[in-house]
């Protein structure tokens, strides 16, 4: 049922190939409430969560910007202030490209 979860792990320092927009939500969808309940039960384990998850995080966001059809360096683009953020949230949104 959560094997896409668990490809997040395996595939967390994989920064070739592409994740599909489903694929890329639910993982995002997964780690949303994982940090909410950790956040409630323990701050300690919340932190350790949230910086076990950067590179993994930074991989399938590299992933799917690739499944868009654009290059890896537009992952810089959420470094500008709002509109940055905006911008890659309507990348990640995009739909996929054909596949190669």
């Amino acid at each position: 049922m959560l094997d896409f979860y668990a490809g997040f792990w395996q595939k967390g320092f994989d920064f070739e190939g592409r994740t599909k927009r489903i694929d890329y939500w639910k993982v995002i969808l997964v780690n949303a409430i994982l940090g909410a309940v950790l956040s409630q039960i323990s701050n300690p384990i919340y932190l350790l969560f949230l910086f076990a998850c950067i590179i993994p995080g930074l991989a399938i966001l590299i992933r799917r910007i690739r499944d868009t059809g654009r290059q890896w360096p537009w992952v810089f683009i959420g470094l500008v202030p709002l509109i940055g953020t905006l911008w890659l949230l309507w990348i990640v949104l995009s739909p996929s490209v054909g596949g190669d």
